[in-house]
């Protein structure tokens, strides 16, 4: 609780926005590296090309999803179906192993307040600098500087924004209808839906998102254990806390490692204190851990007082890496990765769907045969025409009727394809008998699927003289 304007008691406090402190080390090199590495996938991957093509685009309009050679259908959901799934499990595997690792280095959010916050730091200075900018008395220069800043992260959510729609409209075809003011009302709302979503999240929110809005903060107890790896402070090893100098021992006076310099307090983004233990608004930034281990080396003490540990190894008991969900989620991301890649290298890109005549069950043709008729629905998924051979396979004598034009498909073309297929009585033993429909490129033999279907005809006789017997016993002529 605190005290209202008004002297009375309010549940709620007046958020003090937070300006983390400039650190170095290991930890916010690796945390660069891994801010490149993902920016350069928005960045980057919308600007490949892949043939006359760009190399990843989510062609929603056409419902084509263009991954490098690798062309993906509506009817191949269950890949990203698939890839969804491993995602989660990923998700679950890493925070069982090493904590909120993708919260501190590769969550979005993070990576763009990063960003933002270089920003703010190179316009207003570093956060003792930004402090004073805003004591109330810079307001000219703190306005000009803000609106510096504004701008400045205003053009990098605005390219963030064209990247990301370049995911489902080409890039260079995006920026020409964007610069020629032909820009379709889809594009529009999507340029202006993420460009305020960044600087409203990333520049505004910041770490409110992090510790209100992101449900992940809330379920993360979940998935951890005393064997994951999280950032901790060694309570034992810096405690008692307290103020001296580099030359004094402090054992001598009965104090632990820790000098109580709040470094590690002023670095964190969020702004808690992580001598209190593990909280769900740390987002394992590691900027504690930096902090930290610049102090303890100044002082000429050993770095951990606050390190990647787990709480076994804080209170000296062993640590297990391999635990049953850790096995779980291995063994299961094996599973579906291998399924998945099995089905991708069997994947044939032609898609077969047959439909039979609701209008006539069957009929004799003038040479006695008996002919069904079916509508096949054909899909060339590849990205060259073919021209396609069908073959049945069933009953002896069976034979197919088509127009052979009709089975020559541009790349994505579908079509519709009438069939007639026809079968001698004598190769009938039964009503409906099972056939297999194979369709075939006849530029490429692996380019090929088959389809079963029934295939009807007239009761056969010796059928019809069974049926007969068995009502004759059902109902036997009475006698004198």
């Amino acid at each position: 609780m605190s005290q209202d304007a008004g002297g009375g008691l309010s549940y709620f406090s007046k958020h003090q926005k937070i300006h983390p402190r400039i650190v170095h080390g290991r930890f916010s090199r690796l945390r660069v590296v891994a801010l490149f590495l993902t920016l350069g996938v928005l960045y980057v991957l919308p600007w490949l090309r892949w043939g006359d093509r760009p190399a990843f685009l989510l062609d929603l309009p056409r419902r084509k999803f263009f991954l490098f050679g690798l062309v993906l259908w509506p009817q191949d959901l269950i890949y990203l179906t698939a890839l969804l799934v491993l995602l989660a499990l990923a998700l679950f595997l890493f925070t069982a192993l090493a904590g909120r690792i993708w919260c501190g280095y590769a969550c979005p959010q993070t990576v763009f307040t990063q960003i933002l916050v270089w920003i703010e730091r190179a316009v207003e200075g570093d956060r003792a600098a930004q402090l004073r900018l805003r004591d109330g008395r810079h307001a000219l220069e703190l306005a000009g500087k803000r609106t510096l800043k504004w701008a400045l992260w205003l053009s990098v959510a605005a390219w963030t924004a064209i990247s990301a729609v370049g995911f489902f409209t080409p890039v260079r075809e995006l920026l020409a209808e964007l610069l020629g003011g032909a820009l379709g009302a889809w594009e529009s709302f999507f340029l202006v839906f993420f460009t305020a979503a960044i600087l409203l999240f990333t520049g505004f929110l910041r770490e409110q998102v992090c510790i209100y809005m992101c449900p992940y903060a809330r379920f993360q107890s979940a998935m951890f254990d005393r064997d994951t790896l999280v950032i901790s402070y060694d309570r034992a090893r810096g405690e008692p806390r307290g103020a001296r100098s580099r030359d004094v021992d402090p054992r001598a006076r009965g104090l632990g490692d820790c000098v109580d310099c709040t470094l590690c307090v002023q670095a964190c983004p969020t702004g808690i204190d992580i001598r209190e233990g593990l909280q769900y608004q740390c987002i394992a930034c590691t900027a504690c851990i930096d902090a930290c281990d610049g102090v303890m080396d100044k002082l000429g003490y050993a770095r951990g007082l606050v390190r990647y540990t787990t709480l076994n190894a804080l209170e000296s008991r062993s640590t297990r890496v391999l635990r049953p969900r850790v096995l779980a989620y291995s063994a299961l991301m094996l599973a579906i990765t291998s399924v998945l890649a099995v089905s991708l290298a069997r994947r044939v890109p032609v898609e077969l769907d047959v439909l039979r005549d609701r209008n006539a069950a069957y009929r004799e043709t003038r040479d006695g045969r008996i002919e069904n008729v079916y509508r096949l629905k054909v899909l060339n998924m590849d990205q060259r025409p073919h021209a396609f051979v069908l073959r049945a396979t069933g009953p002896d004598g069976i034979e197919t009727d088509y127009e052979a034009d009709h089975l020559q498909l541009e790349a994505g073309q579908v079509r519709d394809v009438p069939v007639r297929v026809r079968v001698p009585p004598a190769s009938l033993s039964r009503r409906s008998t099972e056939v297999v429909l194979e369709l075939t490129a006849e530029d490429d033999a692996g380019l090929a699927v088959h389809e079963r279907t029934r295939f009807l005809g007239p009761r056969p006789e010796p059928e019809r003289e069974h049926e007969a017997r068995d009502d004759e016993d059902d109902h036997p002529e009475s006698g004198s």
